[in-house]
């Protein structure tokens, strides 16, 4: 075998044929990822890796391997040498193994320049290194799956046939029918449960090619490879198919199928190459995926002409999506263009705005020219006759494309998790409202509330009742998992926070967004442009500091802060300006918990600073203002004036304050070694484990109200741009209701490497030469050394 391995080896870099085949695959290889403009041009794409290469390589393989493999045995038959080579002492399908895995080498030996492409994205990353060296030796890995089958199919033409060309063309035609041709059969499925496309290469390879090792795609191309390897050896036997091989034939065949069901039944075993491991699905997100049994459809609006940083988004989506359908069947995606037909474009531009999908503006280059085209970053799900849109697009302000690409992708997982928990899971946990205290109106929580009914049931709930019968309120607050206090004005009675202390100490959750002072902007709009800040008492200083926070009667001022609009400028000549305030804190978020990962800063109004206290209770400060902070006690005055003076440094220099924490754990009641404002024979000292969230600041969850209407939560109609408010507060409200896990999800990392632009520009001939032309010469010189060794020996 090994003889026959070499002498394959030998012949075909003997002729020119052969170095002009491999020539070929690297300079069409080359011109395409380095040079043609395009999807594929890496230089153009500016991600630091090699995907482009791993799409296009079995494609121009489906050429490659049956032109080198197309003489093996139909040279042999042509010469008449094929006889004599059955005389040898070696059995016919050792022969045939000597062959394939002599071609199977020759393969391997035409990818080794292409490691000149891994140096050259290594070199490129920003900063350099910057590679997921685990994606690309899975994806070598595929290469060489794909490379065997198709040696395999290559050997089979050639041996049913004594002419090349005709070798060379069955080659092709059935490496690509095993590569793609199952894909078209999948539209025409009238199996039921089976799937067509599974039995194709390109079903297989798609994980691979992105570093996802599978157990089943490994025996998938085994069984192809050694299918057609058997199916060889009669042929090179007989020339060929007695009726007795088809029985041998058949067999085979038949236990490569079983061999492929048995192991993708009951042998599962998948690995995540990927340095951030971002194909490995979480269990809370294959639990939910689990839960689907009926077809779950997903319409992705992400196709069309756009920048790579949006193709990248598209190409990322549609792997997870594959990821899903692997877990469960009954999940089926499309991507759909809704701008591509002109005569539809603007109806559905108005449907898919009317869904409260809104539209996002991109500039693209052609022909040197920049134009403005609109594209839709969302998605829609549809379940059961249920429909949710899932935003894609996870925007930051301030946040360039590289950055806006990479939050989009981290945040992908938990979008369609969190989409499809709506479709599937019934609204079981309940939230209370509460009211009667001052609290803010249902039209400042409009879009807050609306948000939320997606997922729990909501109702308000009043404390009026406490003062006749505690035990009952008390009892009717216990069928809730979670209360929401937004903005109380009125204190708090001793009985009305024994009921709201039993409640957590019986694990009732609670998200209190309050505050320790009496001012708003609304009460600056006056003619002086001025109003006093007074401390507000609640009569709930106790009841947080018995759990472990305090809010301080105080303001906190922060140069990172929203501007404030104004009219400026006298009668007609006025003109709104956005302002520096430093009332309006810009706060930043916990980057390392799942609440606040991945947030746009969240605004504040008036916001107090709060102290955390030591108890047994873990606390975990999701928002703080900037490092520029300071504070203005109460009483005082606010006055619209401070926009025109210069900021004073000296005021900024607090530092840092906690807006908002988390509590979680065991409760100490606020009345235990107390008397008791009601006698309560249930009455209990200590909680069972739960959470509490303490916000300083009621205006977080309050939208606009313009004309009547309620306008988005965070949505700065002035300036344009969104807060992450409403996202925070979500979040807050899953976590605090979470008992599967999903919402840490968030907390998962997926990094994107990024080419380093400026030094592509700057170096752009450069890499494209080093890339085409390094391994042409690298081929040369080996064939020039190969010759001139062959001519010393045999001369």
């Amino acid at each position: 075998m090994f003889a026959i391995l070499k002498k394959e080896i030998r012949s075909f870099f003997a002729s020119p044929i052969g170095y002009l085949v491999i020539a070929i695959f690297l300079l069409l290889t080359g011109l395409a990822i380095w040079v043609f403009k395009g999807e594929m041009n890496i230089l153009d794409n500016g991600f630091a890796d090699l995907s482009s290469f791993f799409t296009l390589a079995p494609w121009i393989f489906i050429f490659l391997v049956p032109a080198i493999t197309m003489r093996s045995f139909a040279d042999e038959k042509k010469q008449g040498t094929l006889e004599i080579l059955l005389t040898k002492p070696v059995s016919v399908i050792k022969i045939v193994l000597g062959k394939f895995f002599g071609y199977f080498l020759l393969i391997l030996l035409a990818l080794l320049p292409t490691f000149i492409y891994v140096y050259s994205v290594y070199q490129l990353g920003n900063p350099i290194g910057n590679l997921d060296t685990g994606s690309i030796i899975g994806s070598y890995f595929g290469l060489v799956f794909i490379a065997a089958a198709y040696t395999s199919i290559g050997v089979f033409s050639s041996s049913i046939t004594d002419n090349q060309i005709v070798a060379f063309v069955i080659g092709v035609f059935l490496c690509f029918f095993m590569y793609y041709g199952f894909e078209g059969l999948s539209e025409y499925n009238i199996l039921g449960n089976f799937h067509p496309e599974s039995l194709g290469m390109d079903y297989h390879y798609s994980s691979i090619s992105r570093g996802v090792l599978d157990i089943n795609d490994f025996i998938y191309f085994l069984s192809i490879t050694t299918f057609f390897v058997l199916l060889t050896v009669p042929m090179v036997r007989n020339r060929r198919i007695q009726k007795k091989d088809y029985l041998k034939i058949s067999v085979v065949l038949i236990g490569l199928l079983i061999l492929n069901y048995l192991i993708g039944t009951f042998l599962y075993a998948r690995y995540d190459l990927t340095k951030d491991k971002r194909y490995t699905i979480s269990t809370a997100t294959r639990n939910i995926v689990k839960e689907i049994e009926s077809p779950l459809v997903i319409d992705v609006f992400l196709e069309g002409d756009f920048p790579s940083g949006f193709r990248k988004l598209k190409n990322e989506t549609k792997q997870l999506l594959e990821e899903f359908n692997l877990y469960n069947r009954d999940i089926i995606f499309n991507f759909i263009d809704p701008l591509e037909d002109v005569s539809t474009r603007e109806s559905n531009i108005e449907n898919l705005v009317k869904r409260g999908m809104q539209p996002m503006q991109i500039s693209v280059q052609e022909n040197g020219k920049s134009s403005q085209e609109l594209m839709f970053p969302w998605a829609l799900a549809s379940y059961n006759a249920n429909t949710v849109k899932i935003p894609l697009l996870k925007n930051k302000i301030g946040a360039g494309q590289e950055e806006l690409v990479s939050n989009s992708i981290q945040h992908l997982e938990y979008a369609f998790a969190d989409g499809f928990k709506k479709l599937i899971s019934e609204r079981t946990k309940k939230i209370a409202i509460l009211k009667g205290n001052g609290q803010l109106k249902d039209i400042y929580l409009t879009d807050f509330l609306s948000s939320i009914r997606e997922h729990y049931n909501i109702a308000p709930f009043t404390l009026d009742s406490v003062q006749n019968n505690p035990d009952r309120v008390l009892s009717q607050l216990q069928d809730f998992d979670l209360i929401i206090s937004a903005k109380p004005t009125e204190m708090f009675t001793e009985e009305e926070k024994q009921v709201l202390d039993q409640f957590t100490m019986n694990g009732g959750k609670s998200l209190w967004l309050t505050e320790s002072i009496i001012i708003d902007k609304d009460s600056l709009y006056n003619e002086s442009g001025t109003a006093i800040a007074i401390m507000r008492d609640l009569n709930l200083n106790d009841f947080f500091f018995k759990y472990g926070v305090r809010i301080n009667p105080e303001i906190v001022k922060d140069m990172y802060s929203a501007p404030i609009t104004l009219a400026m400028g006298d009668g007609s000549d006025a003109q709104f300006q956005p302002l520096q305030w430093p009332y309006d804190p810009l706060a930043a978020s916990n980057p390392a918990h799942p609440i606040t990962t991945n947030l746009n800063r969240i605004r504040f109004d008036f916001a107090s600073p709060i102290d955390t206290l030591k108890n047994a209770v873990a606390k975990t400060i999701l928002l703080k203002s900037s490092d520029l902070s300071g504070l203005q006690g109460v009483p005082s005055t606010v006055t619209l004036d401070i926009v025109k003076e210069e900021a004073d440094p000296a005021q900024f220099v607090k530092g840092p304050q906690n807006l908002a924490i988390l509590l979680e754990g065991t409760f100490t009641s606020v009345y235990n070694n107390r008397i008791l404002p009601y006698k309560s024979s249930e009455f209990k000292n200590e909680s069972i484990p739960t959470k509490m969230m303490v916000i300083s600041d009621g205006d977080v969850i309050k939208n606009e109200v313009v004309n009547g209407k309620p306008q988005q939560l965070g949505f700065d109609r002035w300036t344009g741009q969104l807060f992450g408010n409403k996202e925070f507060l979500l979040n807050a409200v899953n976590y605090l209701l979470d008992d599967d896990g999903l919402i840490n999800i968030r907390t998962k990392e997926i990094v994107i490497p990024f080419l380093d632009n400026q030094k592509v520009a700057e170096e752009r001939t450069k890499w494209q030469f080093l890339n085409i032309g390094l391994p042409l010469i690298i081929l040369g010189l080996f064939g020039f050394v190969f010759n001139y060794l062959r001519r010393r020996r045999y001369s």
